[in-house]
């Protein structure tokens, strides 16, 4: 009996060795799909704007999207847990004017100490969120809408009318976005190197391999001893802490500074992040896919500048690209189940 049954159970090893590559291959062919669109992209402006591909140019594309892919890698952290964070744009404007606000009154304080201060309040208010969702159950959509305007609340608490300008910093401050380090403004570099944090912890850490276990499956991350409620907090906090990062760049980047600072943030680093082939429903998703939907809505955006359209199209595209991500996303999703149904039928 022992025998038979040892038997049955053999083949389960090699199938889900070659269901998890299997996965990783559709994930790998998502961004591939991406650099496709990236490229068809540059080429037909490249064609009516030769300009384009400029090396000043594509530094400013970098530039643009850099304090976005900052924030869209902690809303990353977030969504594969099956949440999502629409407080984001607050928080970093909150964090904008509040580092700006120090720096003015007080013109010697130690940029390094501004930029720990930025991360502290940023974390703090990721708290927030962590507490309500992961431990008041709110459902995240609900929860992050309402602190979105409890924090812009806040910053118009603060800042009343008043702006921070160019001239009430330090340049010591407006150093962090226009110094350049062996010729890459420091603005990408901060980037990358989030980027390439979080890539190693998603990949490499237990904590990263287990948010995708939440996002697939919440109830059988519970059975096996996985502690969901923290590790959602944790998400938020980390989403904070990289607004809270992002937020004093955004002040460094664009040096006025008032209480609508990062205003309508949050769209663009959720279409970054659906666009980048994170699964809206969890589970799913890379950071490089998101960068590279960073790059993306960067280049549409550089884009419609120099052909002289008008920006509004940018949140008509944003928001089409979210749809067509998440409809694209719901058949990869049905697909992919009714392929390793298929399998394991076998």
């Amino acid at each position: 009996m022992s025998t038979t049954s040892t038997k049955l159970e053999k083949p389960r090893a090699p199938v889900r060795a070659s269901s998890s590559r299997f996965v990783n291959l559709v994930s790998r062919m998502r961004e591939l799909g991406l650099l496709a669109v990236l490229l068809l992209i540059v080429i037909v402006v490249s064609v009516q704007v030769p300009r384009f591909l400029g090396l000043d140019n594509l530094e400013q594309i970098l530039l643009s999207i850099a304090i976005l892919a900052i924030v869209a890698v902690g809303e990353t952290m977030v969504v594969l847990t099956r949440n999502v964070d629409l407080s984001v744009g607050s928080i970093v404007g909150l964090t904008a004017y509040i580092a700006a606000n120090i720096l003015k009154n007080s013109p010697s304080t130690n940029i390094v100490l501004i930029v720990l201060l930025g991360c502290i309040v940023g974390l703090a208010l990721g708290a927030v969120n962590g507490l309500i969702v992961g431990w008041g159950r709110v459902p995240a959509i609900v929860a992050t809408l309402g602190t979105l305007y409890v924090f812009r609340g806040l910053d118009f608490m603060m800042a009343g009318g008043n702006e921070v300008t160019a001239y009430q910093v330090p340049d010591s401050y407006l150093a962090l976005a226009t110094t350049k380090i062996l010729g890459v403004p420091a603005l990408i570099i901060f980037a990358v190197v989030v980027a390439l944090i979080f890539t190693f912890l998603l990949r490499y850490s237990r904590s990263g391999r287990q948010l995708y276990a939440i996002g697939s499956n919440p109830e059988a991350a519970s059975l096996i001893g996985i502690r969901s409620n923290w590790l959602i907090f944790g998400t938020f906090v980390l989403s904070g802490l990289l607004c809270g990062l992002a937020g004093v760049l955004w002040g460094a980047r664009f040096a006025t500074v008032d209480a609508r600072a990062a205003s309508g943030l949050e769209l663009q680093v959720v279409a970054a992040v659906v666009v980048g082939g994170v699964n809206i429903f969890g589970g799913s998703g890379t950071i490089l896919g998101v960068i590279l939907g960073a790059i993306i809505l960067g280049t549409i955006d550089n884009s419609l500048t120099l052909l002289k359209l008008s920006q509004f199209w940018l949140q008509a595209i944003d928001g089409a690209a979210i749809l067509a991500a998440v409809t694209l996303d719901a058949f990869i999703t049905r697909w992919i189940r009714r392929r390793l149904l298929a399998r394991r039928q076998r």
